[in-house]
């Protein structure tokens, strides 16, 4: 599999507490921080479940 790059553009607040959980565990803090993240079902799944706090672009 290829890798990701994970862009928050939205904040987390006012976002329920799973949310919240899983930017954190995507590594992201802060609005406007990338990671390079290595695609798999598991972060599949994270992204999809907060993809409309992202911006997600082939790495």
């Amino acid at each position: 599999m290829g890798k990701l790059k994970i862009t928050q553009v939205r904040s987390a607040i006012r976002r329920p507490s799973d949310q919240k959980k899983t930017l954190i565990a995507l590594g992201l803090k802060k609005l406007n921080k990338a990671r390079v993240v290595e695609e798999s079902p598991a972060v599949n799944g994270m992204i999809r479940k907060v993809e409309h706090l992202l911006k997600v672009e082939k790495a």
